[in-house]
């Protein structure tokens, strides 16, 4: 693959022997190793900072012993049966947190005061984080870094601490202890340590996942491109093309059958191809983000007009995969050579403005690390990326498998959006470091900054029409900075929110649980468009399929055979790429 036009460093070198020898050099692959994310350095730092403003300190001290006098009379009333049973407890735990649960985080003193003793350091590490005088991206990391921190040593994920544990060893005569021992033992040699979320041996794509019957009708170093076969009589004549996120793989959209938003695609009528990224090894550490445009989503648009004879296709993006075609639009605005029809953008940021919590992992000392360490091997772990995304919502996706498996000695779920989840892929070295720089840490799109080819690009310059989805629980993309493709894009832009979060909001087939709202109006703000939206009581895939409807051309007799005379198929779908695992 080439390595063209890029702006990040060159770190996809070894290091050298004269870098071994530097003690600064050494010193930093050691601290990169303890502390990656620089959560500990980053609470040092604020500790730091908060010794200098005493008196702020001193109040949030102050406020602490107050909220331990009332907690010790509250625990002694427990003690003593003279407390009123359905008295409020001095520190009320957050409403939406099921950790609190059990009748004996209420009834127990000795569990009553060490929730409100575990709630009250947590409440007073905050205020010291506040009086530490930290600007926003100091201050957001030192909260994300403390609340992570608390929810490892919360004393729900201790098993004498426990009392959901203790009462279920108690009950199976201590078998659910040795089972949960016995599952961390497992997780310790086979899963980095940390507790597994699914049980993913009955998973497998082109097996019971990934199933929308197709070709593979192209291969390159870099991608296989996907045509599936038509279900209806007919098929509008404007092809469509799924381009998924290069850190996750493409089946996401074809997850199982009644799953699957390329198979709804397909049976409504639509010619329907997807992209599927190679799973990156260390021969790609060269390879660049431009090298990503031009040989995935620009590539698989030529073939797809060779194979079709169709000047435009349509394109559903997921995540990341949705920036890069963002790109993609404003790239071809500058060259007059424009294949995209319109686009749809699945949970996706084009402004990094304000990317949410993802922030405190995509600061300057964090992606300086990550390529050090990328510098080794020329790409990054597949599990490193997924703990970041785990971490973002540790007590759901980390420590509810600690208490679940290894407390309570529970298996974990057999669940495919799970195993999805689970089959992650590395990063190629040069195109991650360009990627978090000129997107996270410099907003270079959003700021009429990113260059492709020499060529500075406006998104203001993409004219065509959008579909803008968002989901209103993303951990990943907050969805009022997803709103912001509305107002950045210069065409005629569709904005729909979501139920659920970042991966079932994408997944959110027809079922009574499913929601979403709309507004034909673009506001400047998320929440202007929200107060204005409506609910529907349905998936916002019905929604979508009118949209897409209008835009895909009149209908003609669906094609009989995929590919053509030079794109014939090769394999059928999933292809390969999408069962190499990190490793093969």
């Amino acid at each position: 693959m080439s390595s063209n036009n890029t702006n990040a460093s060159t770190i996809g070198t070894n290091a050298g022997e004269s870098d071994v020898l530097d003690p600064t050099w050494v010193g930093q692959q050691i601290l990169d190793t303890l502390d990656p994310v620089h959560f500990a350095r980053t609470l040092i730092g604020t500790g730091i900072k908060a010794a200098s403003n005493p008196v702020g300190v001193g109040t949030a001290l102050l406020k602490a012993a107050t909220g331990a006098m009332k907690i010790g009379v509250a625990t002694l009333g427990k003690a003593t049966n003279t407390a009123e049973p359905d008295a409020p407890p001095p520190i009320a735990p957050a409403a939406n947190d099921q950790r609190w649960t059990s009748k004996a985080w209420q009834q127990s003193p000795y569990f009553f005061g060490m929730q409100q003793t575990y709630l009250l350091t947590r409440n007073l590490a905050t205020d010291i984080i506040d009086a530490a005088g930290l600007d926003e991206a100091e201050h957001r990391k030192a909260t994300f870094a403390a609340s992570f921190a608390f929810d490892a040593l919360a004393p729900t994920n201790g098993l004498l601490t426990n009392p959901d544990a203790l009462e279920k060893a108690a009950a199976t005569g201590g078998a659910s202890v040795i089972k949960g021992a016995s599952n961390m033992l497992h997780d310790l040699q086979h899963n980095n340590g940390w507790p597994s979320k699914v049980d993913d041996s009955g998973f497998a794509p082109g097996v019971n996942m990934a199933l929308t019957p197709g070709k593979v009708v192209f291969r390159s170093d870099l991608i296989e491109v996907i045509q599936y076969e038509a279900q209806t009589e007919q098929t509008y004549t404007i092809p469509l093309l799924f381009c998924p996120p290069w850190i996750n793989k493409y089946y996401i959209m074809d997850l199982a059958p009644q799953k699957s938003l390329i198979e709804w695609a397909v049976q409504h009528g639509h010619t329907c191809f997807a992209i599927s990224y190679r799973n990156p090894d260390e021969t790609m550490r060269e390879t660049t983000f431009e090298d990503y445009l031009h040989q995935g989503p620009l590539t698989a648009l030529r073939i797809i007009q060779e194979i079709t004879g169709q000047k435009k296709v349509n394109t559903v993006n997921v995540c990341l995969g949705g920036t890069l075609t963002a790109i993609a639009m404003a790239y071809g605005a500058t060259n007059g050579n424009q294949p995209i029809g319109s686009a749809t953008f699945l949970n996706t940021l084009t402004d990094f403005s304000d990317p949410g919590v993802l922030g405190a992992f995509t600061d300057e000392p964090t992606v300086a690390g990550l390529e050090r360490k990328m510098a080794e091997k020329g790409f990054l772990e597949a599990n490193e990326m997924a703990l970041t995304f785990d971490a973002i919502r540790a007590n759901d996706l980390i420590f509810q498998y600690v208490v679940n498996n290894w407390l309570m000695g529970e298996d974990p779920p057999a669940f495919d959006l799970l195993a999805w989840n689970n089959d992650s892929t590395r990063m190629p070295a040069r195109m991650h470091s360009s990627y978090l720089r000129r997107c996270y840490l410099q907003n270079q799109f959003a700021n009429n900054a990113f260059k492709v080819d020499g060529k500075v690009l406006h998104p203001g310059d993409v004219k065509q029409d959008t579909y803008v989805l968002s989901a209103i629980g993303d951990h990943i993309v907050p969805w009022t900075s997803s709103y912001r493709t509305t107002t950045l894009l210069g065409g005629n832009n569709r904005f729909v929110l979501s139920s659920s979060g970042h991966i079932a909001g994408i997944v959110n087939p027809p079922s009574p649980k499913a929601r979403h709202w709309t507004n034909d109006h673009i506001s400047d703000s998320p929440h202007g468009w929200l107060e204005g939206a409506t609910k529907h009581s349905q998936t916002w895939w019905e929604d979508w399929a009118t949209w897409i409807s209008q835009r895909a051309g009149d209908k003609t007799a669906a094609p009989q055979q995929l590919g053509s005379k030079d794109h014939p198929p090769i394999q059928d779908a999933p292809g390969q790429y999408v069962l190499l695992r990190p490793g093969d």
